[in-house]
């Protein structure tokens, strides 16, 4: 039997511990596999929201990492699968095989509690931070003695700034991980929309998975008709960001959380540290007790009671004002000086961090891969997705927001002008 054989044998007839899932029916994994997912930093995902506060508008998006990291597994092993038997698959190590799937199951380990709310604070990513738990304690133990793989090797997989040494399978394995066709966009975008109730994210995952193919040089890219899977996949991601991501009200919360956080760093309330291995509700307990008055906003996203958006403008980057905002202290000092307006204007209670300007970071909708038919030729040569498509589509989602106590709007005349000309005087 050669190593291609057996690998494809451990992947079609070693997965005989079934777990229910509500969107792919059943998920099996193999024994050792199932040994991570008993680990407590694995079970912990179980108390994370994949979607943060989006519960607050969709009822129903209350799964969590722990959900979305065996779908990830599901699509990994269905991948390799396909992979494995086509002739132009380099040559891939059951080892290596077996990092790539527990990288799969294990890449959000580290992450934060409450979705993205804490993207572009001054803390380690959480990759980095999935890197790390896996090769410490109980689960570096696990997988070297139960999986048999080096803890090393599956953090690099995962955290692109380890170095993957003269290890040649480590940069295809990220590629499959991390891309425009993955595993883990197939899952979250079918996964979420699935428990929002809205139809936007649904993908042909089947039809998907099929067209991906080897490129050459440890790439991967996709068919002629792997074509309109991607733009599928790159649609549904810029419906999903504009209808549930990015809808108005999960930015108030986001931002809220998120403001409370930063101040609370720059302050020194609270220590980087403090904020690694939360989940959701520890974030709240932990935080929300403290006597630091921003922490008032995480108590309010708790009880719904949030601010109000008083105005809003597209994002421009040929607007200094608002190229400024990306910058956190800035964005800070900004909301203070409008804060400090109000209070001149009659608010006389009202406190800096009940005022924000909400801007979310930005997101890439590029597809950066081959498209082999006779000849090899790039996405966007062969697809509608062309650059200046892809720019009208992250501008109409990319929004500026004066978020605050709704009775001041009272004292800004026309708030979309108020906020205008605050963005203008930068």
């Amino acid at each position: 039997m050669t190593g291609q054989q057996e690998t494809l044998r451990y992947l079609d007839e070693g997965f005989t511990e079934p777990v229910r899932d509500p969107l792919w029916g059943h998920i099996h994994l193999t024994p050792a596999l199932l040994s991570l997912v008993d680990t407590d930093a694995f079970q912990q995902l179980s108390r994370i929201r994949q979607l943060g506060p989006t519960y607050l508008v969709y009822p129903g998006a209350t799964h969590t990492r722990l959900n979305h990291s065996l779908g990830v597994l599901h699509l990994a092993r269905r991948l390799l699968q396909h992979l494995l038997r086509h002739p132009e698959t380099p040559e891939l190590s059951l080892e290596g095989v077996r990092s790539f799937l527990a990288a799969a199951l294990l890449h959000d380990l580290g992450h934060f509690p409450y979705t993205h709310s804490f993207k572009s604070l001054p803390l380690r990513e959480h990759e980095e931070l999935t890197g790390l738990l896996v090769q410490s304690g109980e689960m570096a133990r696990k997988l070297r003695h139960n999986l048999e793989v080096s803890p090393e090797r599956v953090a690099a997989i995962v955290d692109t700034s380890l170095p993957a040494g003269d290890d040649r399978e480590i940069p295809f394995y990220r590629s499959l991980l991390s891309g425009s066709l993955d595993p883990d966009k197939l899952d979250y975008l079918n996964r979420d929309a699935f428990f929002c109730g809205v139809p936007y994210g649904i993908q042909d995952v089947d039809f998907a998975l099929t067209r991906i193919v080897p490129a050459g040089d440890g790439r991967i890219g996709v068919d002629q008709a792997g074509v309109a899977a991607v733009e599928t996949v790159l649609f549904s991601k810029y419906l999903m960001y504009r209808a549930v991501y990015w809808h108005r009200t999960v930015r108030v919360a986001t931002a809220m959380i998120k403001n409370a956080v930063y101040r609370a760093l720059q302050e020194g309330v609270i220590a980087p540290e403090e904020l690694y291995g939360l989940d959701d509700e520890l974030l709240l307990s932990r935080l929300g007790g403290k006597a630091f008055p921003p922490f008032e906003l995480i108590r309010r996203v708790g009880r719904r009671n949030l601010l109000k958006p008083l105005a809003e403008v597209p994002f421009s980057a040929d607007i200094p004002g608002h190229r400024l905002l990306e910058d956190n202290h800035h964005r800070q000092g900004l909301e203070e000086q409008i804060a400090r307006d109000l209070r001149a204007r009659g608010h006389r209670s009202l406190q800096d961090h009940q005022v924000l300007l909400d801007l979310p970071d930005a997101i890439s909708f590029e597809a950066d891969l081959p498209v082999r038919s006779r000849e090899v030729s790039s996405f966007s040569e062969e697809s509608v997705f062309s650059p200046s498509v892809v720019a009208r589509f992250t501008a109409t989602l990319r929004k500026v927001r004066l978020i605050a106590p709704p009775e001041t709007a009272s004292s800004m005349g026309d708030p979309l002008q108020y906020l205008q000309e605050v963005l203008r005087d930068r």
